[in-house]
């Protein structure tokens, strides 16, 4: 299985969630491959927002090493499962999806863990709520691997 998570720049949830689910699978040994993108290129090649490398690391986490980069349309042939943190990023995802494999790939994140709730992933870019998003994507990203 090979998970692609997708927000606005790559540096607050996607970066976040690719940390919690690498590490969750880790410990459940499941074989998943998870990546990261953002549907803008306004943070390409950068490393995650340092208060989420804090609050990842204080949850024994390890984001550092991630680099932000932008999503690109060969996305859809190398991922099984695309999660869109909000529904802009989700329609955003839909623009772009050639047909409709590409389509069914797409999901929005907090579905996958709670049915029909068309939740978003709250940005904590500018009110600086790390630690409330870590716990949402905790808890979701553990329903959502024990679906798989």
């Amino acid at each position: 299985m090979k998970i692609l998570l997708v927000c606005l720049g790559n540096i607050c949830r996607s970066p976040l969630a690719e940390g919690i689910i690498r590490n969750k699978s880790r410990l459940m040994n499941l074989d998943i491959k998870v990546d990261s993108a953002g549907t803008s290129d306004w943070h390409v090649g950068e490393p995650p927002d340092s208060r989420g490398i804090n609050v990842a690391f204080e949850n024994g986490i390890d984001i550092n090493n991630l680099k932000a980069r932008q999503f690109k349309i060969s996305d859809f042939d190398d991922f099984d499962l695309i999660l869109a943190m909000d529904k802009t990023n989700y329609s955003e995802l839909l623009n772009l999806a050639r047909n409709s494999n590409d389509t069914k790939k797409i999901k929005l994140f907090m579905n996958m863990a709670y049915p029909g709730v068309n939740m978003d992933v709250p940005d904590p870019y500018y009110d600086g709520r790390f630690q409330e998003v870590f716990e949402l994507l905790d808890e979701a990203s553990e329903k959502i691997l024990e679906k798989l």
